[in-house]
């Protein structure tokens, strides 16, 4: 059986590698700006906070950036050095989506409340949980039953994170948190309030939520019931 701690670095590799993945246009301390791309998408990128990127470019709310542009990023030093010790483990498995587990399986309850602002993308280097725009200090809940996997804010991009295991299939990812409220290796019950909203690493306050079956990341609003409901599974 692998160790909560294991299945932790699993998924901490795992967002690093779809942050990183799919992007041509980062090379070493550098990056330029493609269509669609957003301060806070690059900062997921590159590893470099939506802070530093705008003060190493002297950019200023609200943040706007040209097609071609090129940014000085420091992420690329600071990425490999923390993701050094990782480099010898990788996510368990890739689940294609035509095998992902069926709607029901599992009861899910929304984190939060608020619109979604990013949704789930398959495309290489897209968006691989939802974004749900909010109030700073807004409750963040656990969406089922699980053990917390990790708390800290060593993933640059993602800000204050929190990760619970809810069987050795799930793992749910809830970053950009204001305050913490729950340990490492604290057991928590679905619906529990683990954190408040915030903007950490994020250019507003939102929350960005992961579910991630067997180290793959799955659109969650395949599995949450309509926003406001109870679930009724």
């Amino acid at each position: 059986m692998r160790s909560p701690f294991r299945i932790a670095v699993c998924l901490a590799v795992g967002l690093l590698l779809a942050g990183c993945a799919g992007n041509t246009s980062y090379s070493g301390s550098t990056y330029t700006v493609k269509r669609g791309d957003t301060l806070y998408r690059i900062s997921r990128m590159t590893g470099t906070s939506v802070k530093d990127l705008a003060s190493m470019n002297g950019i200023s709310p609200p943040y706007t950036i040209e097609v071609g542009q090129r940014l000085k990023v420091k992420g690329a030093a600071k990425a490999s050095a923390s993701s050094g010790k990782l480099a010898k483990v990788r996510p368990s498995s890739s689940v294609p989506q035509s095998s992902w587990p069926p709607v029901g399986q599992r009861c899910w309850r929304w984190p939060t409340t608020g619109k979604v602002i990013l949704t789930y993308s398959t495309s290489d280097g897209g968006n691989k949980g939802i974004d749900i725009a909010g109030s700073r200090g807004q409750a963040i809940y656990a969406a089922g039953a699980g053990k917390v996997v990790y708390v800290g804010s060593q993933l640059r991009g993602y800000g204050n994170l929190i990760m619970i295991k809810h069987s050795e299939d799930y793992i749910t990812a809830y970053a950009h948190n204001d305050t913490l409220l729950v340990n490492n290796g604290q057991s928590v019950r679905s619906g529990q309030k683990i954190a408040t909203m915030g903007s950490t690493d994020a250019d507003s306050v939102r929350l960005h939520f992961q579910l991630r079956y067997r180290a793959t990341a799955i659109d969650p609003l395949r599995y949450l019931p309509p926003q406001g409901s109870v679930p009724k599974c």
